[in-house]
């Protein structure tokens, strides 16, 4: 058997609650033994697309497979799928070994006892089999939840928000311990999450999910360098967007009019090349200098620029830059002491390359998906 016989496909799936629809023809395909992450706000559809692979939603049409097998229909312990949730739901009165080898001893599994040995061994929590779960930190008991999953050998293992209730240093130990798991087994998974960084972390795979559909899916980075709309940029990381003319279009460059000013950027970075269109760079990827200092051949130069706000955040300092037709931008400059910190009020230059900057249709929202702290609490 190939492993795409083992992939996770869904084809046409529809959640409608009354006049609401969740989500909207979702159609998508999931390699096995991939680690893929549905990303998003709050109400987007990810959790309710993850309840219709569990079988704990009802879909109103569309179907779920893994490899030629139609589960839609069955029951929830019928399908070769388990849940990680963000409460951990372990048994307080059981010990790890116990909590984690419940499922296969139930089932009267012969070998239970070095079934629940080796998942201990790979969740690392070997030596706290004798322990009760309210003795181990919030991280380990994540752990202890990922391998009474596992241990049941599922096809597909989703995991919604299962570091949400973790602490930020732990959330990111927990990253780390996650996909370092899944690439020694060979178990999809399927992870939702509101949070990019989690998302860009451990995925090869994410689809950015808006008003129950997918706005764009692929690799992290592609994503991320190359958003094809309004609500990607923002979502994923932070972007600048300014309103520019395209002036012309070519194989080498596509021409733009920024305020007066002309900027070059990538064609295979642009989504459109008529008309308006927001031109978008990463703050990272813009260099400052202080006016009409000399540049490298090639680069995008904007001018006019002045500091407006300077914080400094240890690896980086965040720069705040007026431009003269009232628009802030964001620079995030690396702090590798090759450059004097440049302060308040001082006139500056904008400087990057063409192949990082991206060009999308003016006819989109800027602030789509623009997040506030109120909506990451």
């Amino acid at each position: 058997m190939s492993p795409a016989d083992r992939d996770l496909r869904l084809d046409g799936l529809t959640k409608r609650f009354g006049e609401f629809v969740a989500v909207d023809d979702l159609t998508i395909t999931v390699p096995q033994g991939s680690f893929f992450a549905l990303l998003g706000p709050s109400g987007c559809g990810k959790t309710t697309t993850l309840r219709m692979v569990a079988g704990l939603e009802e879909p109103t049409g569309g179907q779920v497979f893994i490899g030629d097998d139609e589960i839609t229909a069955l029951r929830p312990y019928k399908r070769p799928v388990n849940t990680v949730f963000q409460s951990y739901a372990l048994f307080p009165h059981l010990t790890i070994a116990d909590n984690v080898g419940f499922g296969p001893r139930r089932r009267g599994v012969k070998d239970h006892p070095a079934k629940t040995r080796a998942m201990l061994e790979l969740v690392q929590l070997e030596h706290y089999a004798d322990r009760k779960p309210g003795q181990l930190s919030g991280g380990q008991q994540q752990r202890v939840a990922l391998a009474r999953a596992l241990i049941n050998e599922p096809g597909v293992l989703l995991l919604d928000e299962p570091l949400g209730a973790l602490d930020l240093k732990l959330r990111r130990q927990m990253q780390i311990e996650l996909k370092r798991i899944q690439t020694e087994i060979d178990v999809t998974f399927v992870h939702v999450t509101h949070d990019q960084e989690e998302a860009m972390t451990m995925a090869d795979t994410i689809a950015v999910m808006n008003h129950g559909l997918i706005e764009q899916m692929g690799p992290p980075a592609v994503l991320y360098e190359n958003p094809e709309t309004t609500f990607v940029a923002n979502f994923l990381g932070q972007s600048n967007l300014i309103l520019t003319d395209v002036i012309s279009s070519s194989a080498a460059a596509v021409v733009v009019d920024c305020h007066g000013q002309k900027l070059e950027i990538d064609p295979s970075r642009c989504h459109t090349d008529t008309g308006r269109g927001w031109l978008g760079v990463r703050p990272e990827k813009i260099s400052l200098r202080p006016t009409g200092e000399q540049i490298r051949d090639g680069a995008n130069r904007l001018t006019g620029g002045r500091v407006s706000d300077v914080s400094f955040v240890g690896v980086s300092t965040q720069y705040l830059v007026a431009m003269p037709w009232g628009q802030e931008l964001m620079v995030f400059e690396q702090n590798t002491g090759q450059q004097a910190q440049l302060r308040n009020g001082q006139e500056v230059d904008l400087i990057w390359s063409p192949e990082h900057a991206f060009l999308l249709d003016a006819s989109q929202d800027a602030k789509a998906g623009v997040t506030t702290p109120e909506d990451e609490a």
